[in-house]
């Protein structure tokens, strides 16, 4: 017995034309116009990406959110095939896989999923969705449904979070050993000390006075490593904040007063340029002064005698912003990636973990740090710090 075909209800209204009159017809057009306005109106309103394409790869429709996602343009629906703008579907999905099974009748693809990593408009990670369905394109080809799911935020918290427990569990260990190193330091300190003392005593002559020299370079590179090693358990343990109203330019007014002589003495030229009214935050004071004097530090150790310091700030709804604008060396690509890496330096005095305490420090506050440089050109560090209110939802939140 040979199966029935479906109809469609569309199929059975077509088949129906010859029968309506004029007012039926005019009715049925709007009818059909209102349902197709509503179609796209749900489509539209969708935030995952929905494509209709053809064997060719070329897109028969798109909703707003696919067209947002692969940066295509209105025109571009019915002449632009999707391997434009993502060459890697091309290679990942192969629309023209159709066979025969054994009745020599045409079996349709199945339907697949992949992730990619696309660049254009934005960068982003996409999971894309790929099945055919009943309607005909040209010549009989089948029509496939594409769907755009935007992962972007996933993928990156996934892979954030991943890193911060490689980052915790190295620090984990580093923080044990460096307790553990700290004992055996303060007993060769002690020891030192003790040393000290007895060749003071001692006849002031040559062998005394090398002797002496020897003493002091060790004493000094004990306290360089203990020094080193308390940086070190500040900048990987969670400090907790004393939170308070904080204006951020009172704050930034101390730290300046604090390195005015130094400012001077290199000739450096401090502009601060702010919005009529002075940002107020819910923050840590202390530990703010501490992000504000290692910024400012980098910037004038970055600096010849003579250069300039513009310091601006900004906010909108949801954030203050700062920024230390220097005219200093600048920082090379290959090093812009590792400034926040611990024990990363470009100085031959830096211990390499200021800019790390700084990111720790406005994490903790529900900020962030940025950095944008170039050789020769100078260095641009902007915080971000949560408007106060916004603060104190987050906290709200965490209770």
């Amino acid at each position: 017995m040979a199966a029935r075909s479906k109809i469609s209800p569309l199929e059975r209204i077509l088949g129906r034309l010859d029968d309506l009159d004029a007012t039926n017809l005019t009715i049925l057009v709007q009818r059909l116009a209102r349902e197709r306005e509503l179609l796209e109106t749900v489509f539209n309103a969708i935030r995952e990406g929905v494509l209709v394409i053809g064997q060719s790869g070329l897109v028969e429709y798109a909703n707003a959110a696919a067209l947002r996602i692969l940066g295509l343009k209105e025109e571009d629906v019915g002449s632009m095939p999707v391997w434009k703008a993502v060459p890697d579907l091309a290679r990942t999905m192969n629309l023209n896989a159709t066979g025969q099974d054994g009745s020599g009748r045409r079996v349709r693809p199945a339907a697949v999923a992949r992730e990619l990593e696309i660049t254009y408009p934005e960068h982003r990670f996409v999971r894309v969705y790929l099945t055919p369905f009943e309607g005909e394109g040209d010549k009989g080809a089948p029509l496939f449904t594409m769907i755009l799911a935007d992962i972007t935020e996933d993928k990156l918290s996934t892979e954030q979070l991943i890193q911060d427990e490689k980052i915790s569990s190295i620090f984990d260990l580093a923080a044990g050993v460096a307790h553990e190193l700290g004992n055996p330091l303060n007993s060769i300190n002690i020891h030192l000390q003790l040393l000290t003392r007895q060749i003071s005593k001692m006849p002031k002559d040559p062998a005394t006075a090398k002797m002496s020299n020897a003493l002091d370079v060790c004493t000094n590179e004990v306290q360089r490593l203990d020094g080193i090693i308390a940086n070190f358990l500040q900048a990987i343990r969670p400090q907790p904040l004393d939170l308070q109203e904080a204006p951020l330019l009172d704050v930034l007014d101390e730290v300046l007063n604090f390195l005015g002589d130094e400012l001077t003495n290199l000739g450096v030229q401090v502009d601060v340029t702010v919005n009529d009214e002075a940002p107020v935050i819910l923050g840590d004071r202390n530990q703010i002064k501490q992000v504000f004097f290692n910024v400012l530090k980098n910037a004038m150790e970055a600096m010849d005698a003579g250069g300039e310091l513009r310091i601006a700030s900004r906010e909108d709804d949801e954030y203050v912003y700062l920024s230390f604008a220097d005219t200093g060396v600048g920082i090379a690509q290959e090093d812009l990636s590792k400034i926040f890496q611990p024990y990363h330096t470009t100085k031959s005095s830096g211990h390499g973990l200021g800019m790390m305490i700084c990111r720790r420090i406005m994490r903790d506050h529900g900020g962030q740090i940025g950095l944008d440089s170039r050789p020769e050109s100078g260095t641009v560090v902007t915080l971000q710090f949560p408007q106060k209110h916004r603060r104190m939802r987050l906290l709200e939140a965490g209770d």
